[in-house]
């Protein structure tokens, strides 16, 4: 009985090489449509963007396993993405211009507090989702952003004309910091003089 279960689990009814092809095919196709819808659906503004990236998952499931059940068969395939993607992270890792071809440009959205509106209408992006953005890194209305860029990996750079609430924050601490350590500093430079003093 243990011998007829383990046959069950570890089993292929597809041939390896097919096991090996079937997923780096699919790695290969999913990311020149990513490429093509653009870089909207990785950076799920929405329900919608998010279904389809669920639904995605499960449409390619069985293309990547087919007919195939088995431990063995999973781990393969699991095998199959994991290199796939770290040969291609190498090579774009050693070519930043493949990477530019593969991964496209970082696009400007707004400019010194004017939006891009066909850059903004080639991304699928909506005024309100844009505003949305803005909102989020701590920013009330379009007159306070510099520069707001929607990377090629779906995150959004803003930086503002002038600092936001968590970079005045982030400053504000970092000049405490600085503060005291020169107090520090003086504290142990006064005790250092006064110790050969009491001597």
């Amino acid at each position: 009985m243990l011998h007829t279960v383990l046959n069950n689990m570890f089993q292929l009814p597809l041939p390896i090489l097919e096991k090996l092809l079937r997923p780096v095919i699919v790695y290969l196709v999913l990311v020149i449509l990513l490429r093509i819808f653009g870089k909207r659906e990785l950076a799920q503004l929405n329900p919608f963007d998010l279904v389809v990236l669920l639904s995605l998952s499960n449409t390619v499931q069985n293309a990547i396993i087919g007919d195939d059940n088995s431990v063995s068969g999973g781990v393969i395939g699991a095998i199959s993405l994991l290199t796939i993607n770290w040969l291609v992270v190498r090579v774009l890792f050693s070519s930043p211009r493949l990477t530019r071809i593969l991964q496209g440009r970082s696009t400007a959205l707004v400019k010194d507090g004017k939006i891009d509106q066909k850059a903004l209408k080639h991304e699928n992006l909506t005024h309100e989702e844009l505003m949305e953005v803005i909102h989020k890194q701590g920013f009330e209305s379009l007159r306070q952003v510099k520069l707001c860029e929607l990377e090629p990996n779906g995150s959004f750079y803003v930086e503002g004309v002038e600092p936001g609430t968590a970079e005045q924050q982030h400053a504000e601490v970092m000049a405490r910091l600085d503060a005291l350590t020169k107090e520090l500093a003086a504290l142990r430079g006064g005790e250092t003089q006064a110790a050969p003093a009491s001597e």
